[in-house]
């Protein structure tokens, strides 16, 4: 591809050094570079790309795309390759990807699923409905990306990838015979410009609560962030005759100011107030009339008489197309919102009722989300990514629904969490507050410590558990070591408890230092019940007591 067709995709050029050159790919790691190859010279966070520029160049870069002007890039051999300016390298990195995969998004529908929790989940929903109604679809997700028949891990610690991988993974499903893709999408992807040159037709939203202020700096700016999906939607890319929709939740405090960005439809989403089932799970609750959305554009997509037992969640559905009855094995009132949430997605595509329901019904569980682990206990164990505040405060509710139920009343709740390092510090106390007023026994551990203290990250949150009431030794423990904090969990357990371990999920390594360790709190949580620990990570051993 021709250098001068890559950079008509670029937004705005400052100025430009050399002619026009065959391209060969596009890279943004000068470690990767190849003959032939544009290097992006970004300024990272801790390292410059534009350091790296004569690096690239000797490893056959032939042309460089970055923000600094040509003046202050000295020591440069040039003449021997073209240079590009642009305001934004991370930016100009998305629109360059984005065209050498000669924009896949613009040839299908695109629908994007941001907010704090439930992005996962609700992306697999909308999945599984797609495909309930007969359309060919892949997604991207944290746990994978599905192309066709085929499934692609898409990392250990980052949800969104980088710009390179999500338009190859679109490029591929358009090359499938894909007509629909749904995206996962972050703030940290948002921000950093990982989606973007994907052209959204579809956006959708969980909830925005406290979460990565580390990298934010405030809530009102990680608001910001996930704003942009909705900003950006009816300015993107517009396909013939694919309305732009946004998908807002009126039980989240995110719709104040989300229902004002303009679009093309409004679909917003409720629990109706005549749920029934564990009012502690249906703590948000609407009439009907008051989930009109304010916007003239709005449609109202609400559960009502919603039924909960330990295995299974019931409700009928009502939307502007009629109602429907769902059942659905996933539990707790936060599955209820992920599943409206993805039944407003199919109500914006015109997607047939029954086909929402069968798509709803098709998930059974997803991997590290609630997930059971049995070996024959007496007692139930899961496994759950909840690594914020609202995420915690929503499981532990729903365990201890589940708990009452099981055992009539006196089925306790034994939650093993922790708080990572080098990340948002306020939620370490928030996390120990809610686990120590919401949980029977609360057991604080590791999770991704890096180069913190894992000593002085547990005792930000046992002091907030121990302000709540709990006593150490008592009800309340700290444990380094994930693996015996889990099998102290199971250990602790009665007949009809529950015991869930909670930050990790699904992840295949935990960091301690700057090394990722190899790590599975389901295998944990498999060999904690069958009395056995497992010993993969870099922390001290104490001895389990009763």
């Amino acid at each position: 591809m021709r250098l001068n067709h890559l950079i008509k995709a670029l937004p705005t050029v400052l100025a430009r050094i050399g002619g026009d050159v065959e391209i060969h790919g596009v890279v943004a790691d000068s470690r990767r570079v190849r003959p032939g190859d544009l290097f992006v010279a970004i300024s990272g966070f801790s390292v410059d790309g534009h350091r790296f520029i004569a690096q690239a160049v000797n490893e056959g870069a032939v042309a460089v795309v970055g923000e600094r002007p040509p003046q202050e890039l000295t020591g440069l051999p040039w003449g021997t390759f073209a240079y590009v300016r642009v305001p934004n390298a991370r930016e100009a990195w998305g629109w360059l990807c984005a065209a050498w995969h000669d924009f896949p998004s613009r040839k299908m529908t695109l629908i994007g699923v941001t907010g704090t929790d439930g992005k996962t989940t609700t992306v697999n929903l909308v999945y599984a409905i797609l495909r309930a109604a007969g359309l060919s679809a892949g997604m991207i997700s944290t746990l994978n990306a599905r192309i066709g028949d085929e499934e692609s891990d898409t990392g250990l610690h980052t949800t969104t990838p980088d710009p390179l991988d999500t338009q190859r993974y679109l490029a591929r499903m358009v090359e499938s015979g894909a007509t629909h893709a749904v995206l996962e999408v972050t703030s940290h992807g948002l921000v950093q410009h990982r989606v973007t040159g994907c052209d959204f037709d579809i956006a959708a939203v969980t909830n925005i609560t406290h979460e990565h202020l580390d990298f934010h700096g405030s809530l009102e700016a990680y608001q910001q962030a996930k704003t942009r999906l909705f900003a950006g939607i009816t300015r993107s890319f517009r396909k013939p005759g694919v309305p732009k929709v946004t998908v807002l939740n009126r039980d989240d405090s995110s719709y104040e100011y989300l229902q004002s960005i303009p679009a093309d439809r409004q679909i917003a989403y409720a629990i109706g107030s005549e749920a029934g089932g564990s009012t502690a799970q249906l703590s948000v609750s609407t009439e009907l009339d008051e989930v009109s959305p304010k916007s003239e554009f709005a449609e109202a997509v609400t559960a009502h008489d919603v039924r909960f037992t330990p295995n299974r969640t019931c409700f009928t559905l009502r939307t502007p197309a009629g109602e429907i009855p769902i059942e659905t094995p996933l539990v707790g009132a936060y599955n209820v919102s992920n599943i409206l949430a993805a039944a407003s997605v199919g109500v914006a595509l015109e997607v047939a009722l029954d086909a929402i329901r069968e798509g709803v019904a098709a998930v059974r569980a997803i991997p590290g989300r609630m997930e059971r682990i049995e070996a024959g206990q007496d007692f139930l164990a899961i496994v759950d990514f909840a690594h914020t505040p609202n995420a915690l405060q929503r499981v532990l509710m729903t365990a201890a629904y589940v708990a009452r139920t099981m055992a009539e009343g006196d089925g306790r709740v034994i939650v093993v969490f922790g708080c990572a390092g080098l990340r948002d510090r306020e939620k370490r106390t928030m996390m120990g507050r809610i686990a120590g007023e919401l949980a029977d026994l609360v057991i604080i551990t590791a999770e991704d410590p890096r180069t913190e203290s894992l000593d002085e990250i547990m005792a930000k949150s046992v002091a907030a558990a121990t302000a709540e009431g709990k006593r150490e030794g008592v009800n309340l423990w700290r444990v380094p070591d994930r693996g015996e904090a889990i099998l102290l969990a199971c250990h602790k357990a009665r007949a009809g408890d529950v015991v869930i371990a909670c930050g990790k999920g699904h992840e295949q390594s935990m960091c301690f230092g700057t090394t990722e360790y190899p790590w599975d709190d389901r295998e944990a949580m498999q060999r904690a019940l069958h009395g056995e620990m497992l010993d993969t990570l870099p922390t001290a051993k104490s001895e389990i007591r009763d």
